[in-house]
């Protein structure tokens, strides 16, 4: 299931925490640094290590887009680093001066919250770096956090062992009181947002970690009012569980513990491997997790790729012929003349000269119709349509297999999404093709098939970002 890449040994004291971006990969440590390494090769960069906190650095994570570091640290201090130059942004001082254990950046990088150890939480702006609110949990330290997916509400974990529900007014919407025993040690947000069986209902997936070592599944609903229920208790480790994160997909859950060991668990939560690892997270591009340890080391793992055999045909030609890193999850973005080589490939040659004359290119080219084959491109043989409309359903259809995440693609174009929105009953779709589905379809959702109790539609923001990060990663 997994393969070890390579082990990092940079740092002198233990590891407390591992965070990806798109292209990089960041860990902190008590020896009061950051270090930052190029997932490409896994060498450090040439401005780490960054060393700008006086005391053990506990927590770091990106900004969505991958232009930011943040950091916290004992001495009372949260940095944002920035990812060009290494240089300090800025510096934002905990309000009561206060250790700082824990920070996390919205799904949409608009803001920013950090918890310390007398209980209090501060919420910034993060574009201007301003203290926007303040709330606090009194006789406790927070030491978990994580923003929901859509970036409205996030979840606090602390000594005490509860979890807490906050909405950017810092207002709480809910309170798990002994969520663990002696303690809540991490939270994460499974990344999509899901919706109820009634089509009305926001739910979203939580997972935790504590003292008591278990790790417990929870699902956060919302209708009228926050309400969070237990699904599942994995007590697979035998000791504190001190990490716990979601794959980008949300179908790997990985969590690591004082036992030794780190389990995977796909979307049923069989045990898909282990290893010696105490802190662990996701890569949000690749098939990786990194894996810090009290050792002062970070291991570097490669989840095995179900779809390698699969991907390796598809971009090669039947005489054996590279694509020309041509590949599903770029014909979108397909210029003319790849589309004419692909036609050329395909045994369509015939077609090269109509479709360069009508200036045809991915995007065209995914959208043709057989209305649009006859009376815009003048094609009549009616066998030619027919074996054009099967070659461009064959690329949509491979996106799966060539490693494109599902929630990347349109419902119901199954085409990766170039303006992803979300409608009433809480699924992405691509804006024109839920438009014309509401036009056409009566108001019914394509995936419940229940009434939408509104047209509107919401930009998913944090969605577009992700998918431009992967496809600039492939």
């Amino acid at each position: 299931m997994t393969t070890l890449i390579c082990t990092l040994q940079d740092h002198r004291d233990d590891v407390n925490w591992c965070a990806f971006s798109g292209k990089l990969l960041a860990t902190c440590s008590g020896d009061k640094t950051l270090r930052v390494y190029t997932t490409r090769n896994f060498s450090e960069l040439p401005f780490s290590p960054l060393s700008g906190h006086g005391y053990s650095v506990h927590c770091c994570c990106f900004s969505t887009c991958g232009q930011f570091l943040v950091s916290c640290s004992t001495d009372a201090t949260t940095l944002v680093w920035s990812m060009d130059t290494g240089e300090i942004e800025a510096v934002l001082e905990h309000p009561g001066r206060s250790p700082v254990r824990i920070c996390a950046i919205s799904p949409d990088s608009a803001h920013l919250v950090s918890g310390a150890s007398d209980g209090t939480l501060a919420l910034w702006d993060f574009a201007s770096k301003q203290l926007r609110r303040t709330g606090a949990v009194s006789d406790t330290t927070m030491v978990a956090c994580s923003f929901s997916p859509c970036s409205q509400v996030f979840v606090t974990g602390s000594t005490y062992g509860d979890l807490r529900l906050w909405n950017l007014d810092m207002k709480q919407l809910h309170a798990e009181k002994n969520a663990h025993d002696l303690g809540v040690i991490c939270c994460a947000f499974a990344p999509s947002i899901l919706s109820g069986e009634n089509g009305q209902v926001v739910q979203f997936r939580l997972a935790s970690c504590g003292q008591d070592s278990h790790l417990k599944i929870w699902l956060a609903l919302c209708l009228v009012a926050f309400k969070v229920q237990l699904l599942h208790t994995l007590t697979g480790q035998t000791a504190p569980v001190l990490s716990c994160a979601y794959s980008s997909d949300g179908r790997l859950l990985v969590s690591g513990s004082v036992d030794k060991t780190v389990t995977v668990y796909d979307a049923v939560f069989t045990v898909l491997c282990c290893r010696y690892v105490t802190a662990c997270c996701f890569s949000p591009t690749a098939p990786l997790i990194a894996t810090g340890s009290m050792d002062k080391t970070v291991n570097i793992w490669r989840l095995e790729d179900r779809c390698s055999s699969s991907e390796k045909s598809a971009l090669t030609s039947s005489d054996g012929r590279t694509s020309a890193g041509r590949s599903k999850l770029l014909v979108g973005d397909w210029s003319e003349e790849d589309v004419s080589a692909w036609l050329v490939e395909e045994g369509l040659e015939g077609l090269v000269a109509t479709f360069t004359a009508n200036n045809i290119d991915g995007t065209e080219l995914l959208s043709l119709t057989k209305e649009s084959l006859a009376s815009e491109l003048h094609i009549e043989s009616v066998g030619l349509r027919n074996k054009l409309l099967r070659k461009v359903q064959e690329l949509k259809s491979d996106s799966v297999c060539l490693g494109i995440p599902d929630e990347f693609l349109c419902p119901i174009t199954r085409e990766l999404m170039r303006e992803p929105v979300i409608a009433a009953d809480g699924y992405s779709y691509e804006r024109e093709a839920i438009e014309s589905w509401i036009n056409t379809r009566n108001r019914s959702s394509p995936m419940t098939n229940l009434p939408l109790l509104t047209t509107l539609l919401t930009s998913n923001h944090t969605l577009k970002m992700a998918i431009g990060r992967w496809k600039t990663s492939h």
